[in-house]
């Protein structure tokens, strides 16, 4: 079956289409960059649920993570469908530690996304910037207060229990 199928059988649900392509870039058997250069061609909804798929993956196997993966959610942070904001965002927290030194523009693009009128957008966002504090780069100089304003300003308990919890392991 190849990726197109799964998008065109109406038979499998949502989920299901995540957990198999998932499995697929965590076997190996499908190349992410396949996945990405397909998920760049499709409706926002369908590219979302690409994005999802590695975000499945690369929870239990983040090292099929390559520079490209890291640059398309970046991008795709700046995409006007709340729900590939947050897909990209929760695989950039799962990724983060392959990359600190390259996490510049994803911070940035993250950052532009914290007050996000949806819920679901913000907790990703404060997920992925947590995780980003947690590895203590020199980034975080500027990145800790940005992340503490934020905190302050946060109405969402959800959301500002992540940021509260990459500040502390920051400090530590």
């Amino acid at each position: 079956m190849t990726i197109e199928q799964v998008f065109k059988d109406k038979t499998i649900k949502a989920k299901a289409k995540v957990a198999t392509i998932g499995q697929w870039l965590a076997d190996e058997e499908l190349p992410v960059e396949e996945l990405l250069a397909y998920a760049e061609k499709q409706k926002a909804s369908d590219k979302a649920t690409c994005i999802e798929a590695v975000e499945f993956a690369t929870k239990t196997k983040p090292a099929i993570a390559d520079e490209n993966l890291l640059t398309f959610v970046t991008q795709s942070l700046k995409d006007d469908e709340p729900r590939v904001k947050w897909e990209s965002a929760k695989v950039i927290a799962n990724i983060a530690k392959l990359f600190p030194a390259q996490l510049s523009p994803s911070v940035r693009n993250l950052l532009g996304n914290a007050e996000n009128p949806g819920t679901v957008v913000r907790w990703a966002t404060a997920t992925a910037l947590a995780e980003i504090l947690k590895l203590k780069t020199a980034a975080n100089t500027k990145l800790l207060p940005a992340v503490e304003a934020l905190c302050e300003k946060e109405e969402d308990n959800g959301v500002k229990k992540k940021y509260l919890d990459g500040i502390k392991k920051a400090k530590k």
